[in-house]
This record gives C-alpha cells, sequence and structure tokens, in this order.
C-alpha cells in the first residue's frame, strides 16, 4: 500500500511537473550575430556590419557594437568626449548615475575617453533587453552634463522622464516584428 501511495505521489508530482512546462512562457533563442544583425537593421536599416561588430546611428548618434562569441560577450558603445579635462565633481556625478539613473548602460573610460555603454553575455541576451540597452546607452550620452540617465525609470517628478522613455519606447515598436 505505501508503494502504491508513493508511486501515486510521484506520479502526480511528474504530471504537475509536465504541466508548468507547458505553462511556462517560451523563452527566446539565445542571441547569435544573425540574430543581433536582424534587429539592428530594424532600428537602422543604414547600419554597416564588419564581422562581428556593428555601427549603426540612433537620433544621429553614432553607437558601435562589438561581440564577441566565443567569450559570449556584447558591448554597445557611444564615444562622449575625451576623459582628460574631467574634474574630480564631474567624476563623482558620474558613478552617482552609474549607481542609480543610468540604469542598464554606464558610463566608462577607455583610450582616453568617456564612453556611454552596455554591456551584456551574449547568448542569453533577449530582443527587448538589446533594444532598451541601446536606447539606454544613446539617453545616457545625450544626458552627459545634466540629466545622466539611461531614461527607463529615474526618481522623481518632472518632464525628463516620458521624454527620455520615447526613444526606447520607439526603439522597441521597431524590433517587435523580429
Amino acid at each position: 500500500m505505501r508503494t502504491l501511495i508513493l508511486a501515486l505521489l510521484f506520479a502526480g508530482g511528474v504530471a504537475r511537473l509536465a504541466q508548468a512546462q507547458e505553462d511556462a512562457p517560451t523563452t527566446e533563442p539565445p542571441m547569435t550575430l544573425d540574430r543581433m544583425a536582424q534587429i539592428v537593421m530594424a532600428l537602422d536599416p543604414e547600419a554597416k556590419q564588419m564581422g562581428p561588430a556593428f555601427e549603426l546611428s540612433i537620433d544621429d548618434v553614432p553607437i558601435l557594437i562589438i561581440t564577441d562569441p566565443r567569450a559570449d560577450r556584447m558591448r554597445a558603445m557611444v564615444p562622449i568626449r575625451l576623459a582628460e579635462d574631467i574634474d574630480a565633481a564631474e567624476w563623482q556625478r558620474l558613478m552617482q548615475a552609474n549607481f542609480d539613473s543610468a540604469l542598464d548602460a554606464r558610463y566608462a573610460v577607455a583610450q582616453g575617453r568617456l564612453w556611454a555603454v552596455f554591456i551584456h553575455p551574449l547568448s542569453p541576451l533577449e530582443r527587448d533587453q538589446f533594444i532598451s540597452g541601446i536606447g539606454q546607452t544613446v539617453n545616457v550620452a545625450q544626458t552627459y552634463g545634466s540629466l545622466y540617465t539611461g531614461g527607463a525609470m529615474q526618481f522623481g517628478g518632472g518632464d525628463s522622464v516620458p521624454l527620455q522613455r520615447q526613444l526606447i519606447d520607439r526603439l522597441l515598436e521597431k524590433g517587435e516584428e523580429i
């Protein structure tokens, strides 16, 4: 009798597990260079692919996307300015923004230049994450010196959030069909 009860409990558990798997939302396929190229071309039909890299422009802001499929990484970057003349107060403001308002984008320094960047593992990157990351990177670059924000959300009121969010929403619309 004990074996029968255990078998019924096990069968019920397996059935619930199978049903949960069927009810679970489907996940996107892994991000690949081909899939990324489709998304980039939807955002900017004049974008260029050079091997594992892409050049595109959103709202007249140049974006460079570099991927390394072997390391499973990607990076979207927007140059902002030379870093040599940034004073201590500005560096502090940049670090504050990295903590609370830049969101998934970040301010970073490389090769003597300040950049807006979005860095993410490549294969688990979902379409909307990628598009939002690009929009946030553009917003971080455009709001340098003023709001220092990725534009997706922000504490406080005012008119800036809806204006900055418009870019991300517009880009997400372009990528909906992919």
